[in-house]
Parts: structure tokens; C-alpha cells; sequence
């Protein structure tokens, strides 16, 4: 796969502190994308991960690795989530599909209730065995 990606928040958690959770296909998606993005809404879930106990504090969690760029959240992502249908509830993971949607980006995941949307949602690279 050589198209861009946006990596999920537990793909960009695996990267900065748990690299061995990335399979080798995953890794192999990840090297070969020409631009690699993370959402800010990954971070701003990351916050709340750890600000309710669920993970430890760290501060690499909140710099992005080399060759990775941030995407932020612009109207028209906003505007993407009107059309989306409500299979998945999880605010942040329906913005990463918008933005996915929106900027025909990969997302690369594990989450199965994203994997759900099918063609309903955005390219999915779903490389790994699934997880949520």
C-alpha cells in the first residue's frame, strides 16, 4: 500500500511506547506511505486516556515521531460526521473517519467497530489481528 495514512490512536500509542504491539504488515503500511498523519484528536484522547487512569503519563505520547505530521480539524471534517452513519459512538474515532473520508487518507486501525463501516466509512487498513 503507498497511499497516505492516518494512524488510529492506539496505532500512534503502539508507536511511541509499545512498538512490538505493531505487526509487521502494519509496520510495512506505515514505512511505505508517502505522508503519515495523526489526527490532534488523537492527542486530545490520549489527554483523557490519561487523565482518567486508563494510561500512564508519558511524555512522548504528545510528539510525534519523525515523518509524521499532524492533521488538524477543520469545518468541513465537522461537516463529514453529518453523513456518517451511527454504527460506531466514539466521538474520536468518528472524527478519524471523517478525516479519513475527507482527505482520501488510509486510516490504519485494529478497531473493529471502525473496520465495521465498511465502504460506509473510509479506506481501512486494517493489517493486524483485530482488537478493540
Amino acid at each position: 500500500m503507498s497511499k497516505a495514512v492516518l494512524l488510529d490512536t492506539h496505532i500512534l500509542l503502539w508507536l511511541r511506547i509499545d512498538p512490538g504491539k505493531l505487526t509487521e504488515q502494519e509496520r510495512a503500511v506505515i514505512d511505505a506511505a508517502p505522508r503519515r498523519t495523526v489526527s490532534v484528536v488523537s492527542f486530545w484522547e490520549i489527554a483523557l486516556l490519561i487523565s482518567l487512569g486508563r494510561i500512564d503519563n508519558d511524555s512522548r505520547l504528545f510528539t510525534l515521531p519523525h515523518g509524521i505530521t499532524s492533521l488538524p480539524v477543520l469545518p468541513v471534517h465537522c461537516q463529514a460526521l453529518i453523513d456518517l452513519p451511527q454504527i460506531h459512538r466514539d466521538p474520536f474515532d468518528r472524527m478519524l473517519i471523517a478525516q479519513a473520508r475527507v482527505e482520501s487518507l488510509v486510516l490504519v486501525t485494529r478497531d473493529t467497530k471502525i473496520t465495521g463501516y465498511g465502504r460506509a466509512g473510509a479506506t481501512i487498513a486494517a493489517v493486524g489481528p483485530v482488537q478493540r
